[in-house]
């Protein structure tokens, strides 16, 4: 299992920093969909009692990320296409909704700041930085609203689809069209133009949904033929 860890056995939040861990890990795709997260192995991992251990599967569970099934316990849960596109209608709800707020607050360093974020989306080769980079844009463009409660929700949401978009930005066209959006978001930003900032936004979040879609159900409609000849 491929998860970033460490001895915590003398820190007081030790659930928090195995949850961050493991949420981090199912966000990027280093532990997959279906995969099993075995207490006593993860307990061994962060020098804990399973106590810990627990308490952060839990927190999963609540937030989407983990399901608990019979005889197998705790296993990373896999999307079905209506729950990645009813998340994406959500963020477009939400998402253009705080940028709205955000644009007349953030500040001329902020706007720097997005727009190193974007540059850096643009030219990073390493597809495992691309989703970070992209929530990092976005973040930048978001923080001026002063809603955190909004981004709380918005990153609960973005934790839940992150590795299925990696997956379609490394293997459609989504890298290019995201690049070009970025931009005119930003430029909308810069101007001050909130409607136009937000109605860029909300088109931005559902092309990616339409191409997501797309994606998944041809690769899954792929992998059940080939379940099939087996």
């Amino acid at each position: 299992m491929k998860v970033k860890a460490t001895d915590i056995a003398q820190m007081a939040s030790a659930s928090d920093v195995i949850f961050e861990a493991l949420r981090e890990a199912i966000a990027k795709g280093d532990i997959t969909e279906g995969q099993t997260l075995r207490q006593d192995h993860i307990a061994r991992m962060f020098n804990v009692s399973r106590i810990p251990v627990r308490e952060a599967l839990t927190r999963l569970e609540e937030q989407g990320l983990v399901s608990t099934q019979r005889y197998r316990g705790a296993v990373v849960a896999t999307l079905s296409i209506d729950e990645v596109r009813e998340i994406f209608e959500f963020r477009a709800l939400l998402e253009p909704e705080i940028l709205r707020y955000s644009v007349e607050r953030i500040s001329a360093e902020g706007l720097e700041t997005a727009k190193r974020y974007a540059q850096a989306f643009s030219t990073e080769p390493d597809s495992s930085h691309w989703g970070e980079l992209n929530r990092q844009f976005h973040y930048t463009l978001y923080e001026a609203a002063g809603r955190p409660y909004y981004l709380q929700t918005i990153r609960t949401a973005l934790d839940r689809v992150d590795r299925y978009l990696r997956a379609q930005l490394v293997l459609t066209d989504g890298m290019a069209r995201a690049r070009r959006e970025h931009e005119g978001i930003l430029d909308a930003c810069i101007a001050r133009d909130a409607d136009t900032a937000a109605r860029l936004t909300r088109e931005h979040i559902l092309g990616a949904c339409a191409s997501l879609v797309s994606f998944l159900e041809r690769t899954r409609a792929e992998e059940t033929r080939g379940g099939g000849d087996t």
